[in-house]
């Protein structure tokens, strides 16, 4: 059996962000091996980060941010507890969500927000522009230029700004804190003012 140093240990949550129990055990089931431990971690806090999906969350506060006095954001983000809403973490979230929408001009939430009427004119738009195949195909490229349309304009779905590799979304970013701070996170509304604009 592998011993585990209390260096290891702290080096493990400080990178995490994890109780110290929790890194040990996943210090131990991995050998050892830190990079394996925080995949462990990882995937232990994303499973029950889905659990936590489902709690109520209505505390947490109304973040702001504006840029270059053109553009101004005002986003409700939920999480469960009051302790929670003040610590630096949730603060830090509600930040990079303001830049975001800032940066992205989201329009809705989630997919779900999307009215069904509009959804319907983006599919007529996109059925007109394809041509000469057969039905099946069409409705293949149809769904996929409405995923395209929803990574645009819906909040959850679209990449986070200042994600250099261009694959962490706005929901994984979400997901990653609920797994760290172990309450359900909500982005409850937002409103983003550009100057000029009606």
């Amino acid at each position: 059996m592998t011993t585990i140093s209390a260096e290891l240990v702290k080096e493990l949550r400080e990178k995490t962000g994890v109780g110290m129990m929790e890194c040990k055990k996943a210090l131990t089931e991995s050998s050892g091996d830190l990079e394996k431990a925080v995949d462990c971690l990882r995937q232990k806090g994303l499973a029950s980060a889905a659990k936590k999906a489902t709690r109520t969350a209505s505390e947490g506060l109304i973040g702001s941010y504006i840029h270059m006095d053109k553009i101004g954001v005002l986003a409700e983000v939920n999480c469960e507890t009051d302790f929670v809403a003040r610590t630096e973490d949730f603060r830090n979230l509600i930040k990079d969500i303001t830049m975001h929408i800032a940066a992205a001009n989201p329009v809705y939430i989630l997919r779900e927000n999307v009215p069904q009427e509009i959804i319907e004119k983006e599919k007529e738009i996109y059925r007109a522009q394809v041509t000469n195949k057969p039905p099946q195909v069409v409705e293949k490229i149809v769904e996929g230029k409405l995923d395209k349309f929803f990574s645009d304009n819906c909040l959850l779905e679209q990449v986070f700004i200042k994600d250099p590799e261009q694959k962490l979304k706005i929901k994984d970013l979400i997901t990653e804190k609920i797994a760290k701070l172990g309450e359900n996170i909500v982005i409850r509304r937002f409103s983003r003012f550009q100057l000029g604009e009606k």
